[in-house]
């Protein structure tokens, strides 16, 4: 495991405070304020630590206000029901004496039940693609005049790693069709521990989803004249997962309207299991540039 997926790990293995009560850190990846999927991991976690023989399921969040990546994270977990098979908990993330989060997640006891799934779609395999930061680097490369934020943000390197099938360069005002298919996976091998692969991929299931939304507007999310933010995100675990082998994060967005977009994506592993579905609805408000 390298230094940088070690971190992540670190951050995900919460100081306990009291009864229901947890603490975790935080990371500077570019933006303006705690990046979204750190904290629905990190929430994710916290929920877990109070429930036994059950595994989450499916979890709803609400981005309620922009993390202080200076200040640690306190999560407050509410045990909401516990029964039979399913378990319920309400989670608060809090910063300054205020809510940054507010999440529900639902867990459940392993049974057997009717399948079936949708098919996975036939793209390019990550062995013959380049990865994100390959693709960063030729841009900033052919942009000297871009600004040291932008220049952080795409050259930083994350737990994550990203091989887009058709890259976008969001330095451009390229437009496209609202839709974009990306291989990730864990920099690194990671523990045996199904909670610590889907508190991973809750983690990683923030990462470029909200520019599916920009495509069909050419408007790259690093803009001086967008305000993006994800406004919400939902995410449903369908089968087990190693986040550590090759995803397939297959997104579309099939609306955008008064400021806000919505985008929605299922995740496949290599044999073509649908692992997860999400959703989200993020901010994209268009102003005037400094």
């Amino acid at each position: 495991m390298n230094r940088i997926l070690s971190d992540l790990v670190g951050l995900l293995d919460l100081e306990t405070i009291e009864q229901n009560i947890y603490r975790g850190q935080s990371r500077d990846l570019g933006g303006k304020s705690v990046f979204g999927g750190q904290v629905i991991g990190q929430a994710l976690v916290a929920a877990n630590r109070t429930v036994e023989n059950q595994v989450p399921h499916s979890l709803h969040a609400y981005f309620l206000r922009p993390g202080d990546m200076a200040l640690p994270i306190v999560y407050e977990v509410e045990r909401v029901r516990d029964g039979r098979s399913f378990s319920t908990r309400r989670i608060h993330a809090i910063q300054h004496g205020q809510p940054i989060l507010a999440m529900i997640a639902s867990f459940q006891k392993e049974e057997g039940g009717l399948d079936h799934q949708a098919r996975m779609p036939q793209v390019t395999p990550p062995e013959e693609l380049p990865t994100l930061l390959e693709c960063a680097r030729e841009w900033v490369a052919q942009a000297p005049g871009v600004g040291e934020r932008a220049r952080n943000a795409l050259l930083r390197e994350v737990p994550i790693e990203f091989k887009p099938v058709q890259p976008w360069n969001p330095l451009l005002g390229e437009k496209r069709e609202p839709a974009q298919h990306i291989w990730f996976r864990a920099a690194g091998q990671l523990p045996d521990d199904p909670l610590l692969h889907r508190c991973v991929l809750a983690y990683a299931s923030d990462f470029n989803f909200l520019s599916t939304a920009l495509l069909p507007h050419g408007m790259g999310w690093l803009r001086k004249d967008m305000v993006v933010a994800s406004i919400d995100h939902a995410l449903w675990f369908h089968r087990d997962v190693r986040v550590d082998d090759w995803l397939l994060y297959s997104m579309d967005s099939p609306s955008a309207q008064a400021a806000r977009g919505f985008s929605r994506g299922l995740i496949f592993d290599r044999r073509g299991r649908l692992v997860a579905s999400t959703t989200q609805e993020s901010l994209m408000r268009v102003v005037e540039a400094p």
